[in-house]
């Protein structure tokens, strides 16, 4: 079968598609033909060389997401039979013809989707899903605030955060990226894409959060460092900030005071190392709490671009502009 490698760290050009070694799905396993293959920025970071997957998978083989269909299955599976439509998140080395996963790790496709979109589904989906509501521990009717909120696990935080009866505020460094957010979840049958949409300055947005608000419960936050203090601020007493991305900085000071006479409490969570059992744990609440949400329309997977399964390089080429304003795909026919 063929699958990119990048057997020297660099620029989207070190992407290489090359011919391995199919693999052969064991007991508990199944074996994935896979049609479509979702493009996130850790695949970028790994293609650097700044990434590397987990133990077990091969550092020369990036990708994260999936969707295909089921080609064979392991003596001890139950669960899922050859023809299944299946996508889900792997440790790594999705950008591939064929791969292997635990038959219970496998999430279903929801009806009425094609494998492009279901490639976008996964991994923006459980991770807001987990941020917000199993580590943010968000309740219907609270306040949520999404800060970088047009990254692609902001807008299916914004969707989750609509769907499940809280309340949104978005913010991004550009009016026009709230706005043509805002455009692009009404073309797809949304009412609007956020319920507050703040600009995020140079002076942050704490003070705008509290006059219109009373402050957040939540904060699922993707700026890091710079964003901190900010983002205690803007958190009402008792709130809870999840980390989920670092893109404007790793480091910055604490007001441990803040932190302490506040109650705030700081969680910090990522979705690729994560052992197999929690694994399989996310993709039965995804298989039960979410897939009927896709299937009767309230949460939709938001691609930007498909590119064929051998333009990987011209992918990440885009990736890297963040020209994008939804999931990129590569989709295999």
């Amino acid at each position: 079968m063929r699958a990119w490698l990048v057997e020297k760290p660099g620029a989207p050009e070190a992407l290489e598609l090359k011919t391995v070694d199919t693999p052969e799905p064991g007991p508990d396993e199944i074996l994935v033909d896979v049609r479509a293959v979702g493009i996130n920025q850790a695949d970028v970071l790994q293609r650097k060389g700044g990434y590397p997957p987990p133990h077990g998978y091969d550092v020369r083989r990036p990708g994260l997401e999936y969707a295909g269909t089921v080609a064979a299955v392991g003596d001890r599976v139950k669960s899922r039979a050859v023809g299944d439509r299946v996508m889900g998140l792997i440790g790594g080395g999705s950008y591939a013809e064929q791969l292997v996963v635990h038959e219970h790790e496998a999430l279903t496709i929801p009806a009425h989707y094609d494998f492009e979109q279901a490639a976008a589904m996964p991994e923006a989906f459980l991770t807001a899903y987990r941020a917000l509501f199993l580590v943010g521990e968000l309740a219907a009717g609270q306040w949520a605030l999404v800060r970088g909120a047009t990254s692609g696990v902001g807008q299916a935080g914004l969707q989750l955060i609509n769907a499940l009866g809280a309340r949104s505020i978005a913010t991004s460094r550009k009016q026009a990226r709230l706005d043509e957010l805002d455009k692009r979840f009404k073309a797809l049958g949304f009412d609007c894409a956020f319920d507050i949409g703040l600009e995020d300055g140079d002076a942050g947005v704490a003070k705008a959060v509290r006059e219109q608000t009373g402050g957040a419960h939540v904060i699922m936050d993707f700026v890091g460092g710079p964003a901190l203090d900010d983002n205690m601020s803007a958190l009402r007493d008792e709130g809870r900030q999840v980390q989920v991305g670092l893109i404007g900085g790793r480091k910055s000071e604490i007001d441990m005071g803040k932190l302490l006479m506040r109650r705030l409490s700081i969680n910090a969570m990522t979705m690729r190392s994560l052992p197999l059992e929690r694994k399989i744990m996310l993709a039965k609440m995804f298989n039960d709490r979410l897939l009927p949400l896709f299937e009767a329309g309230k949460l939709k997977p938001m691609v930007d671009q498909a590119f064929a399964f051998d333009q990987a390089v011209e992918a990440h080429r885009m990736m890297e502009s963040g020209e994008h304003a939804g999931k990129l795909v590569l989709v295999r026919e």
